[in-house]
C-alpha cells in the first residue's frame, strides 16, 4: 500500500513482491487478514484418556518427575490407553501444566560486586591425564579468583585438600595479585573450618592465616556449592582449557613438577590478559600484603628408626644416617618437608601423597650407602631395594648383574658402583658409561671407573721426620726430683 501511493498497480505489485491478482484483490479489500484463530481441533487429543485419570496425579505427587519417565510408565502400563507416537506432545502438556500449576522454580539473584570487595578459592579435580616423569599422577587445581575483575591464579596440588595447600595457594596468590581482599571466601573446607556446629568454627592455623593478612574469613552454607558461582562456573571453563592446550601441546608427560605448574600458569595467564583493564582497577583497591608471609606449614615431631627411616602420613623417607634415632622437628609443606635436627635445618625432601590406603616408600641410596658398602650383602634382601637402586640405566645394570653374576658378587658390584655415583657426583654419567660397556658383553673395571670420574688420587706427600736425642727427655724432668 506504500508503493500503491506513487506507482501502479502492477509496479507497486512488483516492488512489494506480489502478484498482480493479489495485488488487484488487496485493492478491491477482497483480500483480508484472518482476525482470529481457529478455535476446534483438527484431530482428537491423543492424551484424552490417560491425561487426567493418570498424567495429572503423577505431576502432583511427583512434581519434578521427567516427562520422559511419565512417557515411558504410560507406554509400560497403559499403552492401550493412548497414541504411543505422542511423545513430544506429552513432553509440551507437561510444561504448559508446570508453568500454570507447578512449583516455584529457583531463582537466579544478580550480585553487583566492588573492587577489592571479596576473593574465592576452591579446589578441583583434575580429570586430564598428566604424566610426570613418566609416571601418572592425579592431582587438584587450587583456583582463586578476585570476585569483580575475574582476575584469576591457579596451581597443581599434589595431595588432597589440606591446610598447607590451602595456606600455600592462598599466599602464592596474594602475591601474584598484588595485595589482599577484604573478604576470603571458600566452601566448608576440613581444611579451614571444623564444621562441627553451624556457627564459623575455624581451625586454629586458618584463623591465624586470616589475622596475618588483615582479611575476613567467610563460607557458604553447608553442601550448596551453587552459592559459590563465582568459582564453581570458572572451574568449568579453566579444566577444558587445560584438556584443549595439552591436546595442543600434544603431549601429556613434563619432565618435573615445576614444569607442569608453569604450563598451568601459562594458561591462566591468557585469561587474565584480558580482563587486565578490570584488574587494574580493582588492583588498586586491594589491602596491602603485610612485610612478610604467613605460616603455610604445619609442625610435627618424629623420631628417625634404626632403618634410616621416618613415617609420615603413610610414606616411609631414607634421611641421612647420621640422624638414626634422633628426634627430629619436621615442617610438613603441600610439596616439601624440611627436617629441622637442634634447630638447623638439615634435610629438605619431596614430599609423596599415598591414596587409598596404600603405602609408598622414597628411598635415597646416598642416605644410606656407607652403611650399605660395609655390608654389601644385605642389598640382596633389602625390603625396599627396587626404590633404592635409581630407576633408568642402574636398574638395567642390575638385572644385568643378577644374569650374569652370582648373588653375592652382584651386590657387590652394585653397591660399589652406587657409592662411586655418591662419590663423584656423576650419578647419570657414570650409569650411562657402565651400561655402554654392559653392551660391549663385559662389565667395566671399578678402579677404571673411579680413575674417569674422581681422578687421579693425590699423591702421598713425603713427610720427613728427624730422630730427637733421647737426652733431650731430661729436660722435662724438674730439678731436684729424684730419679
Amino acid at each position: 500500500m506504500e508503493y500503491r501511493k506513487s506507482h501502479t498497480q502492477t509496479v507497486s505489485a512488483a516492488k512489494a513482491g506480489l502478484s498482480e491478482r493479489t495485488a488487484r484483490r488487496i485493492d478491491s479489500r477482497a483480500h483480508q487478514p484472518v482476525a482470529k484463530k481457529r478455535a476446534w481441533r483438527t484431530r482428537q487429543d491423543p492424551l484424552v484418556n490417560v491425561w487426567k485419570p493418570i498424567v495429572v496425579p503423577l505431576l502432583n505427587q511427583i512434581p519434578d518427575l521427567p516427562a520422559i519417565d511419565i512417557f515411558e510408565h504410560l507406554c509400560e502400563f497403559h499403552a492401550d490407553k493412548f497414541d504411543t507416537r505422542s511423545r513430544r506432545t506429552l513432553e509440551r502438556r507437561v510444561n504448559d501444566w508446570r508453568q500454570l500449576h507447578g512449583p516455584d522454580l529457583p531463582v537466579v539473584f544478580p550480585q553487583e560486586h566492588f573492587p577489592g570487595e571479596q576473593g574465592i578459592a576452591d579446589f578441583t579435580w583434575v580429570e586430564a591425564p598428566v604424566l610426570i616423569a613418566g609416571e601418572a599422577t592425579p592431582h587438584m587445581l587450587f583456583h582463586y579468583r578476585l570476585v569483580y575483575s575475574r582476575w584469576a591464579y591457579a596451581e597443581p596440588v599434589w595431595g588432597a585438600e589440606s591446610y598447607t595447600a590451602l595456606a600455600s595457594g592462598l599466599s602464592r596468590a596474594y602475591q601474584a595479585s598484588g595485595g589482599v581482599p577484604k573478604e576470603q571466601r571458600t566452601d566448608s573446607l576440613s581444611a579451614a573450618y571444623k564444621n562441627r556446629a553451624e556457627q564459623d568454627d575455624f581451625t586454629d592455623n586458618y584463623a591465624q592465616f586470616c589475622q596475618h593478612y588483615n582479611v575476613k574469613p567467610t563460607r557458604n552454607n553447608r553442601g550448596l556449592a551453587h552459592e559459590n558461582g563465582a568459582i564453581e562456573a570458572p572451574h568449568g571453563h579453566l579444566k577444558p582449557r587445560l584438556m584443549r592446550a595439552l591436546q595442543i601441546r600434544g603431549s601429556v608427560e613434563f619432565g618435573s613438577r615445576e614444569e607442569y605448574a608453569r604450563f598451568v600458569a601459562q594458561i591462566v595467564a591468557r585469561h587474565n590478559r584480558r580482563i587486565d583493564s578490570a584488574f587494574q582497577i580493582e588492583q588498586r583497591q586491594l589491602q596491602p600484603l603485610p612485610l612478610a608471609a604467613s605460616v603455610n606449614y604445619t609442625e610435627h615431631m618424629v623420631r628417625v628408626s634404626r632403618t634410616s627411616t621416618i613415617t609420615f602420613k603413610r610414606v616411609t623417607y631414607t634421611v641421612p644416617s647420621r640422624l638414626n634415632h634422633a628426634r627430629v622437628l619436621l615442617r610438613v609443606f603441600d610439596d616439601r618437608l624440611e627436617l629441622f635436627c637442634s634447630g638447623t635445618h638439615t634435610l629438605t625432601l619431596q614430599r609423596l601423597f599415598a591414596r587409598n590406603q596404600q603405602r609408598l616408600h622414597s628411598v635415597n641410596y646416598r642416605h644410606v650407602i656407607e652403611s650399605l658398602v660395609k655390608k654389601p650383602r644385605a642389598l640382596r634382601h633389602y625390603r625396599w631395594r627396587d626404590e633404592l637402586i635409581p630407576g633408568g640405566d642402574y636398574q638395567q645394570i642390575w638385572r644385568w648383574l643378577e644374569q650374569h653374576h652370582d648373588a653375592d658378587r652382584a651386590c657387590y658390584l652394585m653397591v660399589r658402583l652406587l657409592h662411586l655415583a655418591h662419590k663423584s657426583d656423576e650419578e647419570q654419567a657414570l650409569g650411562r658409561y657402565v651400561l655402554n660397556q654392559l653392551g660391549q658383553g663385559q662389565f667395566p673395571c671399578l678402579l677404571q671407573c673411579e680413575k674417569r670420574f674422581l681422578g687421579d688420587p693425590q699423591p702421598i706427600p713425603e713427610i720427613t721426620v728427624s730422630q730427637h736425642a733421647l737426652s733431650q727427655y731430661n729436660l722435662l724432668i724438674a730439678p731436684g726430683v729424684a730419679a
